[in-house]
């Protein structure tokens, strides 16, 4: 499950991997990485990142969903057999 949205908050704002890369000072190459996740930003550059994306910090990661929304699905193994 991916980490970040660096990718599809990059392409709303409308940039390619090598704008993104000049604007936080990495090669195309390092861009291209975070959003397959093969490596992910360093932490004193997140806050820049989403200065960049025009995002918050917390934009910037993938939210997890809330056991308790209906959302949320269940796995088979919690089911178990009424009691009689």
């Amino acid at each position: 499950m991916p980490v970040m949205r660096i990718k599809e908050l990059r392409e709303a704002a409308g940039m390619s991997q090598s704008a993104l890369g000049v604007q936080m000072g990495v090669v195309q190459g390092a861009i291209g990485n975070w959003e397959t996740e093969v490596s992910l930003p360093k932490t004193r550059d997140i806050p820049r990142l989403s200065k960049v994306l025009h995002c918050s910090i917390d934009d910037l990661f993938v939210k997890e969903q809330d056991p308790g929304s209906e959302d949320f699905p269940v796995p088979d193994y919690y089911d178990t057999p009424e009691e009689e």
